[in-house]
């Protein structure tokens, strides 16, 4: 079985003094959270698409999904956890006791504001998850990378051909992924910025699926721009 996801834990503190977390601000005319869920309520190969977020938003997730998606079953909103990594637990947790959940168990894990993610992301991203075990989506680094160690000079240049800049989805084996998780130290944990992270701490293998350079994750205020730019050329 596959799962699709949607991980809308964020406060949206980055975008500066707004009355709601970024994933509910509009483009085109619905909330950026409705754009992502219908990208993956399209694919068929979900058995369920599991939307993570804050407590205090639960109920308005599950009007905005009434209103724009319809009364669907496929749906389920759930309390995220205290980070990404907890979040992604949950999910594992209500699979685990919703369903039978073995090694072959996907998920497919993806940032909410991200909503320009296409079909053929997804589907890449399930063929290698079910072939590789992990995988993460990704774009070639662009711009020179530079590593600082203490913040204030150039510590390393990295060649740029071996660099790429993470996107999502992530799609992992659940089991794997769970198993992986808690054998962390608190330490290990503390470092995580992402659940690939863990897959490389433990010395496990990560396949790469090709991104797009137009899978923005919106953060700014900057972003949410760009994003109705991008909306209004499809529309």
């Amino acid at each position: 079985m596959v799962f699709g996801i949607i991980l809308a834990g964020g406060v949206g503190s980055r975008m500066g003094n707004v009355e709601k977390p970024k994933q509910y601000l509009e483009i085109g005319g619905k909330p950026i959270i409705i754009h992502t869920i219908e990208k993956f309520a399209v694919h068929d190969a979900f058995e369920k698409l599991i939307v993570l977020c804050p407590k205090q938003w639960l109920e308005n997730t599950k009007n905005l999904i009434c209103r724009y998606l319809g009364e669907t079953e496929r749906i389920v909103v759930l309390e995220g956890g205290s980070t990404r990594n907890e979040t992604i637990m949950n999910s594992i947790a209500y699979i685990e006791e919703n369903y039978l959940m073995d090694e072959d168990t996907l998920i497919v894990t993806h940032d909410s504001v991200r909503p320009f993610l296409t079909y053929r992301i997804i589907e890449e991203n399930i063929r290698y998850g079910m072939q590789y075990g992990a995988v993460d989506t990704v774009i070639p680094a662009t711009d020179t990378i530079v590593q600082s160690e203490d913040g204030q000079v150039i510590t390393s240049v990295p060649e740029r051909s071996r660099m790429y800049q993470g996107q999502t989805p992530q799609t992992f084996k659940a089991k794997k992924l769970k198993e992986l998780y808690y054998s962390l130290t608190e330490g290990e944990k503390e470092i995580l910025t992402d659940a690939s992270k863990i897959f490389v701490i433990k010395g496990e293998a990560v396949h790469l699926v090709q991104g797009e350079v137009f899978n923005i994750k919106i953060t700014y205020p900057y972003d949410l721009r760009v994003a109705e730019s991008l909306i209004q050329e499809k529309l």
